[in-house]
């Protein structure tokens, strides 16, 4: 069945077919030749459950507030304030890449959406200041990644939906790790460009009144991630509640700064559908696959297969990291989260280590699966913003910052503190 299942999974992928399609497929091969019962019988069911949690409802609404920020230009006003207070320093508007994608990402919790925003943005800005292409686009690719640590999530929240972990808790243990990453990205920037001037393109000069005078577009990222996070340590709203929240705050601001239209909402809704439907198929035909593989006994025999080698925690997790390395490089990371953490994860907990702090380890994980070729999947956003040249170039500026998320994994592993630190004081 193992090989049965990865086999296919490959094949599907490689001839292109939408992760949903190869998903649903793979279950579909399981449930025909490997379970006596018609299990294809229970997709109604399966499609109606997984759809309709509470928690589900927080995923279009987060996709929402990251489209209403970006098709109402707060986005791009956001990007030259950062700009102005990080171009400084060697590596200029790269460091704007990632400041900026880190402050989108604490709004809208979406990769993709962060991706998208920040790199249509700043793409402009590469040709203009002659900057070295695949550094500037690899740093576009891989700060989107921060759109699924840095809270609010929408992973973190399929994760805690899988594992039964508490939200809250997967919420203030993203934070640290995630500034943590930004701030590593930075610094491998920096170092990057000291050893090799020429990548950092032309100096970016801002003059202090320039600086002061933006400093008001901080307010909208910081306002919104006050909304969201703290309505919920208040105790005022859950975490879909919070998210509906954060597209009213989104709504208010762009009506304040005199951005609000009806064809701009109508827009974002749209775009919102389209990203939500494409989602949801995923988690439909994933969990149609769990479903399939629990029916017939594959969960419970990968579990008792790996168990059975009685690798000690640190063994144990080091053969996770490689797994969903290799595996993050073919799949999507929402796929790959609701398809993989059911059979994982309870080896995981089994092996002692801590559900809040393995979400936030999943998280890194699938982050470098999605500037990973060949399916990275940001690598094809930012290609699909660029509409030219090779996404060779931009798989190539991205490896620095797969380096930097291993360095992030093994700082989690010997200091798991870094995650539960916040968690552990405030609840």
């Amino acid at each position: 069945m193992i090989a049965f299942a990865v086999i296919a999974m490959v094949a599907l992928l490689g001839l292109g077919l939408p992760i949903a399609v190869g998903l649903g497929l793979v279950g579909m091969g399981l449930s025909e030749f490997f379970s006596p019962m018609p299990l294809s019988r229970a997709i109604g069911e399966v499609a109606w459950t997984s759809s309709t949690g509470f928690l589900m409802v927080s995923i279009p609404l987060f996709v929402l507030l990251g489209e209403i920020l970006l098709r109402s230009g707060i986005a791009d006003r956001m990007y030259a304030a950062v700009a102005a207070w990080l171009s400084w320093l060697p590596g200029g508007l790269m460091h704007a890449n990632i400041g900026s994608s880190a402050l989108f990402a604490s709004m809208c919790g979406s990769s993709v959406a962060t991706a998208a925003t920040v790199g249509t943005t700043a793409m402009p800005q590469m040709g203009k200041y002659g900057y070295n292409p695949p550094l500037f686009l690899g740093s576009l690719a891989a700060g989107g990644t921060l759109g699924i640590l840095i809270p609010p999530s929408i992973n973190l929240i399929v994760y805690g939906l899988i594992t039964n972990t508490s939200i809250p808790r997967l919420y203030l243990a993203g934070i640290v790790p995630g500034v943590l990453m930004a701030l590593i990205f930075i610094l491998f920037i920096v170092i990057a460009c000291v050893l090799r001037p020429g990548l950092g393109g032309d100096p970016v000069r801002t003059i202090w009144p320039e600086r002061l005078r933006l400093l008001g577009e901080f307010i909208p990222p910081i306002f919104i991630f006050l909304v969201i996070i703290g309505s919920i340590y208040l105790g005022w709203a859950t975490a879909t509640e919070s998210a509906a929240l954060g597209v009213v705050a989104a709504v208010l601001l762009t009506i304040l700064r005199g951005r609000f239209s009806v064809a701009m909402l109508m827009t974002a809704v749209e775009n919102t559908m389209k990203t939500t439907a494409m989602i949801m198929l995923i988690v439909i035909a994933a969990f149609f696959l769990n479903f399939v593989m629990t029916a017939t006994g594959l969960t419970s025999n990968v579990v008792r297969m790996v168990t059975a080698y009685d690798l000690p925690p640190f063994g144990l997790m080091l053969a996770v990291i490689i797994f969903y390395l290799i595996l993050g490089a073919f799949m999507d990371e929402m796929a790959m989260m609701i398809s993989t953490i059911p059979v994982i994860a309870p080896v995981v907990f089994a092996a002692g280590f801590d559900g809040v702090w393995f979400g936030i380890m999943a998280v890194v994980l699938m982050q470098a699966g999605m500037i990973l070729p060949p399916v990275g999947i940001n690598l094809f956003v930012i290609q699909g913003v660029r509409r030219k040249g090779r996404i060779g170039e931009i798989a190539w500026g991205a490896t620095p910052f797969v380096v930097a998320m291993i360095l992030i994994m093994g700082l989690l592993m010997a200091f798991p503190q870094i995650a539960l630190f916040l968690p552990d004081t405030l609840n």
